[in-house]
């Protein structure tokens, strides 16, 4: 599949380098005519089927890219309790994109044929015409101002945290290229924290303010659990430069920005155990796996160990290019019952006797 589309874009780049050749011949006003092409009926014509048989060619590759390659069900398989109301969104978005460039690729192509160049046919030239531009202005403005709306709607109902439902408050402390969780203990009041206080000998490795009340009870751990049906309110900061945290499935993301706090919230709907059960959850699994299986065969004849099997995991990933080492900077996301989660938690250690003091 690889090597036919090289061989496509290396067809449509040597297509392109032709007509420009030949548009610049055209524009050659003033010169000897010799070598100038003027195009005849038969070209018009040929250039006209060209453009539907071209129109039916981005039809039927949209189609198969879709059907093939479109990965459309993880759209339902959210694992917030916004996120349903997020995928909406996209899947009215993705809709009426899809219908404007059909309906326009259409008419663009079908135009270029049917109006296409013929001998005695000389075209009509009007300079405007203010009822279409009145339909093609309109129409843009009151399709966009719905989804622009929904969207805000959307995005305020989200980050308007509900205090009475006390959310549990955990930071998400970035850097180059690691997460770091913070959870707020039992007063579920974060202590302070800076930068500067950060001190290596003592194992504060995200400045927190040793001398705060409310620090003593924190937990620093390097994998997220999260209790199903529990609201988590991240407050997220980032030690070095600009990061993004992105929690696919729980359809949240926040920028991490160096020097203030940003924050978001949702509620995690489905256990991992659960989301592990998903019928299209299980056949990517399946998938990777076989992938897996084949790269391995190749490295255990190289005398090298063999991939491990894939387990699906919700992951906590950065969504901005911060470096080298980007593309690698993720943690693991646990969601669990309320029991299991207490339980984990009780083996951590607070942060007052995580220091090296």
């Amino acid at each position: 599949m690889t090597a036919l589309i090289s061989i496509l874009v290396l067809i449509f780049i040597f297509v392109a380098i032709w007509q420009m050749v030949k548009i610049f011949d055209l524009t050659q006003t003033g010169k000897s005519t010799e070598n100038n092409q003027i195009a005849n009926d038969n070209d018009n014509k040929v250039n006209g089927y060209l453009m539907i048989g071209f129109l039916i060619f981005i039809y039927a590759i949209t189609i198969v890219c879709i059907a093939k390659y479109g990965d459309l069900p993880l759209l339902s398989n959210s694992a917030s309790e916004h996120g349903p109301s997020v995928d909406r969104l996209m899947i009215i978005s993705l809709l009426v994109i899809f219908f404007v460039q059909t309906v326009t690729q259409f008419l663009l192509h079908y135009f270029a044929f049917k109006y296409r160049g013929q001998k005695g046919r000389k075209a009509l030239f009007f300079a405007d015409n203010n009822k279409l531009e009145a339909i093609w202005t309109i129409i843009p403005v009151i399709v966009l101002a719905g989804l622009i709306i929904q969207g805000l709607f959307t995005w305020t109902s989200i980050m308007n945290v509900d205090e009475e439902a006390d959310p549990m408050v955990v930071e998400l402390y970035a850097q180059q290229f690691n997460w770091k969780a913070r959870y707020a203990g039992a007063d579920n009041a974060l202590g302070k924290a800076n930068v500067r206080l950060i001190d290596l000998d003592k194992a504060n490795i995200l400045g927190v303010d040793e001398s705060d009340p409310n620090a003593q009870d924190d937990v620093i751990v390097t994998e997220l659990h999260l209790p199903v049906g529990k609201p988590v309110l991240f407050k997220m900061r980032s030690q070095d430069v600009l990061h993004s945290a992105y929690m696919p499935h729980f359809r949240a993301q926040m920028n991490c920005v160096p020097g203030m706090i940003t924050q978001f919230s949702f509620t995690p709907t489905k256990t991992t155990a659960e989301m592990r059960e998903v019928p299209e959850i299980k056949d990517k699994v399946a998938n990777i796996n076989k992938i897996r299986t084949e790269n391995s065969k190749e490295l255990i004849a190289n005398g090298e160990e063999a991939l491990e099997p894939y387990e699906f995991d919700y992951l906590l990933l950065c969504n901005k290019i911060c470096g080298t080492s980007h593309y690698n900077m993720q943690m693991k996301i646990i969601v669990e019952t309320q029991e299991e989660f207490d339980a984990w938690m009780k083996e951590q250690k607070q942060f007052k006797n995580s220091l090296n003091l």
